[in-house]
């Protein structure tokens, strides 16, 4: 009988920090190959749990499957989680994917409402379908009870949302339908969490807020990344990593060491744990659990 896995309020209820790592579906039976070889690498920094996400539109939730199926396989004692978004899915094919969701081993869900189609500038529910994050959750917590549920937060604000204080009341009312916690999107100036964590105590917000992380490898792809995200970057690392210019392997340095006194900084000030997002490779985040003393050889 397989250990079942700690829920979420015990994953960070353990007074310590803890990592997770998001990984996306390759889109090549060679991506595939590459994934895996970095997952080893990645298990050895005893994760708390392993999440997935999918394509826009739920493009390539199958290979989303594949990968947690996979995981599941390899690493039966590694918690999961899918992603799920409330795009083109209709009420019935959402609790459908969260079911075989769970045939595959997963049991948590980052329930998000999902960015527009392509091309599309609003959100439009899909017919019988959600047009919020917190009915999603709201669905899971009622039927699907066992799942732990993550929901998203913003630090800097969802590019969506007409102020601060209403992006607030959303996470509020995300929380108080049943999350269990929130992880952020990346952000690369810690006072940016920091004021956020504060507002959300002040709103009555009690779950952890987990700071999500990405190591910058390449300034012109976290530059694009940042600009699709609503999200900056600070004028102090872009000098640093501007130095560099095309040397790859330059840049990267810069973007570890910056990374590693984020999370340490973090974890410092109470931070209940990193959420690194990988980009489906290793080298980042293992030198940064490295330098955090969270590497634990496996032998």
């Amino acid at each position: 009988m397989e250990q079942q896995a700690l829920k979420l309020s015990e994953v960070y209820g353990q007074g310590k920090p803890v990592i997770s790592f998001e990984l996306f579906p390759p889109k090549t039976d060679g991506g595939m190959e590459s994934l895996f070889e970095h997952l080893k690498e990645l298990v050895r920094c005893k994760p708390a749990f392993i999440t997935c996400t999918y394509g826009a539109g739920g493009s390539t939730r199958e290979r989303t499957l594949e990968v947690l199926r996979s995981i599941h396989a390899a690493h039966p004692k590694m918690p999961t989680a899918s992603h799920l978004t409330c795009v083109g899915s209709s009420r019935d094919e959402l609790r459908g994917y969260i079911r075989r969701a769970v045939e595959a081993g997963v049991d948590r869900i980052v329930a998000l409402r999902g960015d527009p189609p392509q091309g599309e500038t609003a959100f439009q529910p899909a017919a019988g379908g959600l047009s919020y994050a917190e009915e999603l959750v709201r669905l899971i917590r009622d039927e699907f009870p066992a799942l732990g549920v993550i929901v998203a937060g913003y630090p800097e604000t969802h590019p969506e949302a007409p102020s601060m204080a209403k992006d607030l009341e959303h996470l509020k009312r995300k929380v108080d339908a049943g999350a269990d916690a929130i992880v952020t999107q990346l952000f690369y100036d810690n006072g940016d969490y920091f004021r956020f964590r504060d507002r959300c105590a002040d709103a009555g917000i009690t779950v952890p807020v987990v700071p999500g992380l990405l190591p910058v490898t390449n300034l012109t792809q976290i530059k694009r990344i940042t600009e699709m995200c609503g999200t900056h970057l600070t004028q102090k690392l872009v000098r640093r990593l501007a130095v560099h210019g095309d040397d790859d392997e330059g840049q990267f340095s810069v973007g570890v060491y910056h990374a590693a006194r984020q999370a340490e900084e973090l974890i410092e000030q109470g931070a209940p744990g990193i959420h690194f997002y990988v980009l489906n490779k290793s080298r980042a985040a293992a030198l940064i659990c490295r330098a955090l003393a969270l590497f634990t050889p496996v032998e």
